[in-house]
């Protein structure tokens, strides 16, 4: 029996390590002809905007790059899944890319599908920078690293501008309390605004997001509403609050408000108060990088998208582009057949060792830090005038 058992032990064995390379660690890029990119975001449904302007200007990027050569003779493919904003859907999106040959990643495009998204690929070690999944917890494995500022980077930033411009004053804020984007900004800003500010606070939660009459009538009397929501809520209770909040009022979001002066049915310019964004894209710049994208992404999508998702998720892959290519350059193999995890390794080494993204669309001498955090300089966009 002993032998038997030691002979069933050597062919299970055998089978491990023959099919499956290391029970686990298949190499589904072995047959790849190129270098594969995976991406989950929203294509369709209510955050559609922010998954579309990604994988576009993903897709123009790769475009070029293939265009130009690619790397060392390698082309690269997108491949864009729809997840709709629903972190259900993440693992069934996951797996298809990482058995269709994905090799690296842009994660997903927001937050609480990218909760999911870092646990399943710090799993099988695949390399993600995101664009705009900016919660703090989104790159706290080895393998994640963001492009856009983190929640409690904007909160933080966000609260220093409210110290220098409202210290001794009243503001209002409107957070969704049952979603990591928003109550992770919002949380960050609380700690860092200065004790001599008033807060008016008000929430909403998912069941209650269609009628905000009572959050209004809360904030009625503030003239600063810090709102760190997505453009969709946002909107909505801009449009029920313009006859009511005061027209010389200022409406102040984070990167969710990207967007939100393209809303299909939504006209901006009904709201006579200032709409405003912390931000780092310009998308009415009149020169630079910026510029360059910008006209190149409306040549081929319009400007119904044009946002600061498309334009991070640009600098994305060229980022990882310039990475793999500094890499190769320092003495690295990256065959077009590596292994998701060895490129991992790979890339976790050029984004901790120094590596600068430089004139990028999104900022200039963009660096990482070893939390996964970027580090770059933010803007003050204003998307509208008060009227």
């Amino acid at each position: 029996m002993k032998h038997i058992r030691l002979i069933a032990l050597a062919i299970a064995v055998i089978f491990c390590v023959g099919l499956f390379a290391g029970c686990g660690e298949t190499n589904y890029a072995a047959n790849n002809t190129e270098y594969v990119i995976g991406l989950s975001g929203p294509l369709t449904g209510g955050a559609a905007m922010y998954g579309s302007a990604v994988a576009n200007a993903a897709q123009l990027a790769v475009d070029e790059i293939n265009a130009a050569g690619g790397l060392n003779g390698i082309k690269f493919k997108l491949i864009a899944t729809d997840d709709m904003n629903d972190a259900t859907k993440i693992s069934t999106n996951y797996s298809s890319m990482y058995e269709s040959g994905m090799q690296v990643s842009l994660g997903s495009v927001t937050t609480q599908p990218g909760l999911e998204f870092k646990n399943l690929s710090a799993d099988d070690n695949v390399f993600f920078l995101t664009p705009s999944a900016s919660g703090d917890d989104i790159p706290t494995n080895p393998n994640g690293f963001q492009m856009c500022f983190a929640d409690g980077n904007q909160g933080k930033v966000a609260a220093e501008f409210v110290n220098t411009n409202y210290a001794g004053q009243t503001i209002g804020v409107f957070y969704k309390s049952d979603e990591a984007y928003s109550k992770g900004i919002y949380d960050q800003f609380k700690t860092n605004l200065d004790s001599s500010i008033n807060v008016v606070e008000t929430t909403f939660t998912e069941a209650n997001s269609s009628d905000f009459s009572t959050q209004i009538d809360t904030l009625k009397d503030c003239t600063f509403i810090f709102m760190p929501i997505y453009y969709t809520p946002a909107s909505l209770f801009m449009t029920q609050a313009k006859d009511i909040i005061a027209a010389d009022g200022v409406y102040y979001g984070c990167d969710g408000f990207d967007g939100i002066d393209n809303i299909d049915g939504f006209d901006i310019n009904t709201i006579p108060q200032e709409i405003t964004m912390l931000s780092h894209f310009n998308s009415k710049a009149t020169e630079g990088p910026a510029k360059e994208f910008i006209d190149k992404y409306v040549e081929k999508y319009g400007a119904s998208t044009l946002n600061q998702f498309g334009a991070s998720a640009y600098d994305c892959v060229y980022a990882i582009f310039n990475a793999m290519k500094k890499a190769i350059d320092g003495g690295k193999d990256i065959p077009v057949t590596i292994s998701a995890s060895d490129l991992c390794e790979i890339l976790k080494a050029e984004f901790n060792g120094g590596f600068t993204y430089q004139n990028g669309v999104t900022g200039e001498n963009i660096s990482w830090e070893s939390t996964g955090y970027v580090n770059k300089g933010a803007i003050k966009y204003i998307i509208k005038e008060a009227n």
